[in-house]
């Protein structure tokens, strides 16, 4: 697999990454015997960037993690990286919340689970807007740097706006909703990331899986699934599900890209499509999609092997974002 710089961390990384949201319950259900074999299938594949936070399934992820970890020899043995997220476990969810002392108490508990005395990077998770511009804030993850606890620091930002200012402050990386359906990040994100050596790190880049196209408007998602209890925004950001995309244009999203996937020789799935795209946009250092299944993350590995996507395949892409996405994101985020 292509592995690319991550960013100023000295590390480099494959271009395609696996996510861990899914080993929790906001996904549906994945057992630990299927996480693992989703785990032993990316890597196998050639992931070596995995991808989590402290709260997918209030820990259970990066237990999950660690133990894959131990089996292999340890995340450096086996030439991973590993990044986490912290934040989000604040209650309330405020700004005060982004201290030293709590950073120091999450991480620690970050780093049991992971089984790592030092985590690669660790990035703030989709905090208040007022935190991206906090000095205190950076000063504490320096602070932590300093003593060894993480390597390296990022944040994963709801919006462009935040990504711009994050920037400003010294960060490693960016993370960010990117995909088919949202593609602000390309012109705003994307290059100014690149002039500051950021890694720009792109999730949900199947759109919650809608842009492989096994959905209809038939699905019925289970209830503990984010699919079925926020695609209006009742529990959190609305673009995070569907990357805000109400669900009857998004399934037609994915349709459409059923049938550009058919037209491409060798015919790879959509979702490959829709990575491979990613991929192809100057400025992306990895995408980190995830998979329930190990089958999915073989797959979506595989991605990172075709060859790029011709002007007539991006076209089409552009007019499936024109005409479902672009009149309720466009402006947004």
């Amino acid at each position: 697999m292509e592995q690319r710089r991550f960013g100023p961390t000295g590390r480099e990384v494959g271009v395609v990454g696996v996510g861990t949201w899914q080993f929790s319950t906001d996904w549906g259900s994945v057992s630990d015997e299927q996480a693992l074999a989703v785990l032993e299938a990316a890597v196998a594949g050639g992931v070596t960037l995995i991808d989590t936070a402290d709260v997918y399934g209030d820990g259970h992820s990066e237990k999950l993690i660690g133990q894959f970890l131990k089996s292999v020899g340890g995340a450096d043995a086996a030439g991973l990286t590993v990044i986490t997220k912290m934040g989000r476990r604040a209650d309330p969810h405020v700004p005060a919340a982004y201290t030293y002392d709590n950073f120091a108490k999450w991480l620690d508990r970050s780093r049991a689970n992971l089984g790592m005395d030092q985590i690669h990077l660790v990035q703030l998770h989709c905090p208040p807007t007022p935190v991206f511009s906090s000095e205190p804030v950076y000063e504490a993850l320096n602070r932590l740097v300093d003593q060894g606890v993480i390597a390296a620091y990022g944040v994963s930002v709801e919006t462009c706006d935040e990504a711009i200012e994050a920037l400003k402050h010294g960060v490693a990386s960016i993370q960010i909703i990117c995909n088919v359906l949202r593609r602000k990040p390309l012109t705003t994100v994307l290059p100014a990331a690149a002039a500051a050596g950021v890694a720009v790190i792109a999730r949900v880049p199947l759109a919650s899986g809608i842009l492989s196209g096994r959905f209809g408007v038939d699905t019925v998602f289970a209830e503990s699934d984010h699919r079925t209890y926020n695609r209006n925004g009742e529990a959190f950001d609305v673009g995070e599900t569907f990357s805000g995309v109400p669900f009857d244009e998004a399934i037609a999203a994915g349709q459409a890209m059923v049938h550009v996937a058919s037209q491409i020789p060798g015919q790879p799935a959509p979702a490959q499509v829709a990575l491979r795209w990613l991929i192809d946009q100057p400025g992306i250092t990895a995408v980190i999609p995830g998979a329930s299944r190990p089958e999915q993350a073989s797959a979506n590995a595989a991605a990172a092997g075709l060859a790029p996507l011709s002007p007539e395949v991006n076209s089409e892409l552009e007019e499936i974002y024109e005409r479902y996405a672009a009149p309720y994101v466009a402006d947004r985020w």
